[in-house]
Order: structure tokens, then sequence, then C-alpha cells
């Protein structure tokens, strides 16, 4: 049984809406170019499958904790590679390199959760 359902919809909640995004910004540099647009709309994709699964396995303490710092950190990422496109200048200083160190500490925390033991 899963103890945190609405976090789990929040989760696939997030992996909905982060494929959406991906997808369209997908297109958008295809049609407009736009080689950070295109990027932001990698990651969103690859990133996307993970929220989901996390989402629908009703997962652990970690892997909620790690999929939460993953979505910061491709917020923060995406968002700033965004930014550079469509506004000309950075989310703000530092944004990108705050969320590239965010998503690899989220996948150093999925990596932790398949070997951290479960809370009685």
């Amino acid at each position: 049984m899963n103890p945190d359902p609405n976090g789990s919809r929040l989760l696939v909640l997030a992996g909905g809406l982060v494929g959406a995004a991906g997808v369209a910004l997908s297109a958008a540099a295809a049609h407009r170019g736009g080689a950070f647009t295109g990027t932001a709309a990698s990651f969103l994709l690859m990133h996307a499958p993970v929220f989901l699964a996390i989402g629908l396995i009703g997962a652990n303490r970690w892997l909620r904790i790690a999929s939460l710092v993953l979505l910061a950190g491709l917020l923060l990422f995406a968002g700033d590679l965004l930014a550079r496109d469509f506004w000309g200048s950075r989310l703000f200083p530092m944004s990108a390199p705050i969320g590239g160190t965010l998503l690899i500490a989220g996948w150093l925390a999925i990596a932790i959760s398949a070997v951290a033991r479960p809370r009685p």
C-alpha cells in the first residue's frame, strides 16, 4: 500500500506535465530553432518517465526525496536554457549549474535508495 497517495499523484502529474512540455519544446526547437530549447526538451523528455515510475510504484521515502530533487534541478536547468533562447538572458546567475548539480544529486539519491534500509 502506498503511504502517500497524494505525493504519488503529484509525481504522476509532474511526469505528465514534464513529458508534455518536452514534446512541445521539441516541436518548437524543430520549427523555431534554438539549440538550448532542443537540449531543454531532451532533458524534460528523459526525466518524465522517472516521475511517472516513482509515482506509480508507490515510492519509498528515498525515491520521493530523489524525485523532488530531480524536479527542482530539472526546472532550474531547463528553465535557464529556455530563458536563454526566449529571453536572451539567463534565468538568474548560476541557475543552470545549480540545476545540473541537483539533477546529479537526485540520480545519486535514486542509486542510494537501492541500498538504503527501509524504515520500520
